[in-house]
């Protein structure tokens, strides 16, 4: 498990907008929510379950992200901004994932049961991404801002739209804004626009020669 200042470190490095561990302790709602979830946590695994919920909606008061306390949070988790950001009861998210604002991880059943995502290590989620139900995002993968996410992602993948693709030519070893490639564009358009091309060609190819006579 990772220290505290390990953490602030971390957090320090990956935006270029925190200038020292002190202010990103003092100072990110992000932060202070996994603290706050983590003694949540440990309150649930105990038995000690509506004190554990209480922990959980003061930290949805205090920072604007909800927390459910049975979800898994690994080690350098970073909620950057953060408010908005739902994680249900059964998400499980893997070390060095970093989650933007207004980020759902949420559920599409009403059984009990494993109904949230789980997160694999280095994933990015870009802000106002839903990821839904039981789901496996793998490995390194970037979730673009906005995206819907409802079936398994590939390790290294990046996905957009809704329901979210994934963008070709897009695997990648590090992190990326709001999971989202400056270059990156929706693979439903890209296909659209693929159509359209071959139509054009299709409609130039049996269009009757204007202008011309038979030569008779």
């Amino acid at each position: 498990m990772a220290s505290l200042n390990e953490e602030l470190g971390y957090i320090v490095n990956r935006d270029p907008a925190a200038r020292h561990r002190l202010e990103v302790a003092l100072t990110y709602p992000g932060f202070h929510a996994v603290l706050l979830h983590r003694v949540g946590h440990w309150l649930w695994k105990r038995g000690a379950k509506l004190l554990a919920r209480v922990i959980s909606w003061l930290n949805r008061l205090l920072t604007g992200i909800e927390i459910h306390p049975a979800a898994v949070i690994g080690p350098y988790c970073f909620i950057d901004h953060g408010h908005g950001v739902v994680i249900g009861e059964t998400a499980v998210i893997g070390a060095r994932v970093t989650l933007y604002h207004d980020v759902t991880l949420g559920g599409t059943a009403l059984t009990p049961g494993k109904r949230h995502p789980t997160l694999q290590d280095d994933v990015v989620v870009g802000a106002g991404a839903r990821v839904l139900g039981p789901i496996t995002v793998g490995q390194g993968a970037h979730i673009g801002a906005n995206a819907v996410v409802v079936m398994d992602v590939t390790a290294g993948a990046t996905m957009v739209g809704i329901p979210a693709r994934a963008v070709d030519g897009t695997v990648h070893a590090d992190s990326t804004a709001y999971g989202t490639p400056s270059d990156g564009a929706d693979p439903l358009q890209q296909e659209l626009d693929r159509i359209k091309r071959q139509l054009e060609l299709l409609e130039q190819r049996t269009k009757p020669n204007e202008g011309g006579g038979s030569g008779i």
